[in-house]
């Protein structure tokens, strides 16, 4: 069994008036600052550790395993609430604390985590740092810089669009590299740009995305199929479903009365939040990889990236400021694969909070 905790986290377990969290604490004696971090999707806090560990010691760094990740308590995921569940149950183990106010980091779905907690709970964030966060429209089924929906019923998005190998994967807890569909073979494909340039810690990075429950009512969820291309539209339960147009969009962040400031941080190699993705179904259909793909007209790839900056741009406009910083070289993990440039900017950005 790997260690999956490095040398100064100390993890432990809470119970909120919603669920039984829980969370990694860099303890610090000397606190200034609380950073709360908030992973992505077939992840967990651990992920994590390096950045909580760099920060200054005047920081206490707190990262939260969501519902059915981690070891926190797998409880059903309402999907017609977006990402609620998840963003609920942080200002719940904030709550727990005794946390007021807090800088917030999220990682792609996490990013969407952190816009939803800023979005329903204003007044609670310091500053929010981001990296390869989802477009705050949802993942798929959409298009152009303002978010239209290509079909009402969202086709192509949600709990259907999950491999079934890879999900059969994770139930088994495979560890090996035997399969493209294997988790150690997924994290080294698409969440970092280049896995040999720092192998220390990918067992525990694969221990971590092993800790997803699956499930319709968690990883990846339900579908219901639909008369347009591919099939399929989202359902009401479950991971992917929470990130579904239909139920998701954060974009009411321009809105706010009081902006925070935004860091984006994301690498300009990533496969899995970009103008091109490859868990786009729209893109694999593009690239042929899904048979029948409609054309561009109809079905065109989703602009994530044209998205969000868009959105970013409309809030700065709107009084609010925001960085965004692209790493060359570098895949979904900005904090894994350029720890010393991302640590820099969080730091700054936390400072001027």
């Amino acid at each position: 069994m790997t260690e999956t905790l490095l040398d100064g986290i100390v993890g432990r377990t809470i119970q909120t008036s919603r669920l039984r969290a829980s969370i990694l604490e860099r303890p610090s004696d000397q606190a200034s600052r609380v950073v709360v971090f908030v992973h992505g999707n077939v992840s967990s806090s651990l992920f994590w550790q390096p950045t909580m560990l760099a920060l200054d010691a005047n920081v206490r760094a707190i990262a939260i395993d969501l519902r059915g990740f981690g070891d926190s308590e797998i409880l059903p995921i309402d999907a017609t609430r977006g990402v609620r569940d998840f963003s609920d149950d942080v200002v719940s183990v904030l709550d727990e604390l005794g946390i007021e106010t807090v800088n917030l980091v999220g990682w792609s779905m996490g990013g969407g985590v952190v816009l939803q907690l800023l979005l329903d709970h204003p007044d609670r964030v310091l500053s929010v740092a981001l990296v390869s966060p989802i477009s705050p429209f949802g993942f798929g089924g959409t298009t152009g810089e303002d978010g239209r929906l290509l079909y009402e019923d969202c086709a192509g998005t949600g709990g259907g669009g999950a491999n079934p190998e890879f999900v059969a994967r994770l139930e088994a807890h495979d560890t090996t590299a035997d399969s493209p569909t294997s988790p150690r073979n997924v994290y080294r494909t698409t969440y970092v740009a280049n896995p040999d340039a720092f192998p220390r810690h990918e067992d525990v990075w694969v221990d971590s995305m092993l800790t997803t429950a699956t499930g319709l009512d968690n990883y990846p969820g339900d579908s219901h199929p639909c008369h347009e291309w591919p099939g399929f539209g989202p359902g009401t339960r479950g991971v992917l479903n929470t990130m579904t147009p239909r139920y998701f969009n954060v974009s009411g962040i321009v809105d706010l009365p009081t902006k925070p400031d935004i860091l984006w941080c994301r690498g300009i190699d990533d496969v899995i939040v970009s103008d091109t993705s490859l868990f786009d179904i729209n893109f694999l259909g593009q690239l042929g990889a899904i048979p029948g793909w409609p054309g561009t007209e109809t079905a065109p790839p989703q602009p994530m990236i044209q998205q969000t900056r868009a959105v970013f741009d409309r809030y700065a406009a709107a009084g609010g400021r925001y960085v965004e910083l692209a790493f060359e070289g570098c895949g979904h993990s900005a904090h894994l694969e350029r720890p010393e440039e991302f640590l820099a900017a969080l730091t700054k950005h936390i400072v001027a909070s």
